[in-house]
């Protein structure tokens, strides 16, 4: 194939698509912007109110330019610029609920200042619960940029479309996978490695519920699978590393692999260790 014929292909592709994309790298920037003007302490005495109203009226801006990507109807638009910074305060204070939740939790945290600034799971959710609310307005592909981009930088692959209660930690969090129809309740606690997933992932299933129940004051710890839309984990329980559950489990439960450790002695094993293959 030359050059021209594979350029048409791509034109004639580009022509054929019936989904608008927005621009990835403004999206990119946008997020971490948003993030940065509600979460990263600034020198008081250097910024004013005015720069940050001004700020603020600026990202409201280049999110109506993003919008515009994906949705062409003005009025429509306005709307949903209107509707998303609406939300943005009530967002806002369960964020920081979030992070006093992490600064409670994590030993290591020493303030809330810190969580805002270094912590991934923090990120992690703030781009999450954004992205939901854009979500819930309607808005389908955006979402996933922005929780895709949160996922490239944090190792933790939340869906906008997953259900979260409020005064969420994660800990460490690299390699957590929240799917789309996940339900987490309130005061729950996620370690690195956890997978709230599905049992299949049959297109068949793609309008059902796939991914399971965290009800209140739950922690899983790290690695641990939890698989399937009618798996509910009761409230008040504790699930251990490395457990492996596709079935219910009742409140105030405790969950744990059991590992059997066997200390060689002097005496010698009761097979041969040497294999001739």
């Amino acid at each position: 194939m030359d050059s021209q014929t594979f350029i048409k292909k791509l034109h004639d592709r580009n022509s054929k698509c019936a989904v608008a994309f927005p621009d990835r790298l403004l999206a990119h920037e946008f997020i971490d912007e948003l993030f940065d003007l509600l979460f990263i302490p600034r020198n008081s005495s250097r910024v004013s109110l005015d720069d940050i109203s001004k700020e603020y009226e600026l990202l409201k801006y280049r999110f109506s330019v993003l919008l515009y990507d994906v949705i062409e109807d003005a009025t429509q638009l306005e709307k949903l610029t209107e509707r998303f910074f609406a939300a943005i305060p009530v967002l806002y204070a369960k964020l920081l609920k979030d992070a006093r939740a992490i600064v409670e939790f994590d030993p290591a945290a020493g303030s809330e200042e810190e969580v805002l600034v270094a912590y991934p799971g923090f990120y992690a959710t703030a781009v999450y619960r954004l992205s939901h609310q854009l979500l819930k307005d309607g808005v389908k592909i955006l979402p996933r940029v922005f929780t895709e981009y949160a996922h490239s930088k944090t190792g933790i692959d939340i869906h906008p479309g997953a259900q979260i209660g409020e005064s969420f930690s994660i800990d460490h969090g690299t390699g957590v996978v929240i799917g789309e129809t996940t339900v987490i309740g309130d005061n729950v606690k996620l370690y690195q490695g956890v997978t709230l997933g599905a049992l299949n992932v049959a297109k068949a299933d793609a309008e059902i519920k796939r991914h399971p129940t965290i009800q209140h004051n739950v922690t899983v710890y790290s690695g641990a699978t939890i698989l399937g839309g009618d798996t509910v984990i009761g409230h008040d329980s504790i699930i251990g590393g490395n457990v492996w559950l596709t079935y219910s489990v009742e409140p105030y439960s405790v969950v744990y692999h059991k590992s059997e450790i066997k200390v060689r002695d002097n005496n010698p094993f009761p097979e041969p260790l040497n294999f001739i293959i």
